[in-house]
């Protein structure tokens, strides 16, 4: 079995945001998150790093892979949802937007994809596929995969069992660290999913 610490990135300008594919980097703030991260990380003997494409997991690995001398293994699979036309909003522009599809939405998170965004099932099927691949294809006994809190959260309740409430709890800081146990047969394979505060994937805090 392959323990993986999963990492949130540091803190972006569009913190609070529907921020998926939107690339900006880490701001002052997400700077100054670093130091903490890496000696937090220090307790643990990481042998392999993965991240997400975009720039703010890219830059917050690359800060890692320079301090514990790691190569770091970018993948655009573990890139956040797409959130089409919601991209960069916060909730409460979404609602004067777009009032009648965020009212839908709301009603029924779960299942509704957002609009024009990716759908919920192809990204699941997408964080399966990137933590599989990782799994099978390393002889790491702990991997670092620094990404994005709704790529976490699906790990957290497919793979080690979470209630998505757990998930949340323990994925909403920029810069959070979580241990996970995980197999390519832990996987959860149903469509069951499971609602929380009406928050499901977002950067928001």
């Amino acid at each position: 079995m392959t323990m993986l610490l999963l990492i949130r990135h540091a803190e972006t300008d569009l913190a609070g945001t529907f921020c998926g594919h939107l690339d900006p980097a880490l701001n002052q703030r997400g700077l100054a998150q670093i130091p903490a991260l890496l000696r937090e990380l220090e307790q643990y003997s990481i042998q392999g790093l993965y991240a997400s494409d975009l720039r703010r997991a890219r830059q917050t690995a690359e800060a890692i892979a320079a301090r514990f001398g790691l190569q770091c293994h970018i993948r655009e699979g573990l890139r956040e949802l797409f959130f089409g036309r919601w991209e960069g909003l916060r909730w409460e522009e979404i609602e004067l937007r777009d009032p009648q599809e965020a009212k839908i939405w709301a009603a029924d998170y779960s299942l509704r994809d957002f609009p024009s965004g990716e759908n919920l099932h192809d990204f699941r099927i997408r964080v399966h596929r990137e933590v599989d691949a990782i799994l099978s294809g390393s002889n790491h006994s702990l991997s670092a995969v620094v990404t994005h809190a709704g790529v976490m959260r699906t790990v957290l309740t497919d793979y080690a069992g979470l209630s998505l409430e757990q998930a949340w709890q323990q994925t909403k800081d920029y810069g959070a660290i979580i241990r996970a146990s995980t197999s390519v047969a832990s996987a959860v394979t149903s469509n069951r999913e499971e609602k929380c505060n009406g928050k499901i994937g977002t950067e928001a805090p």
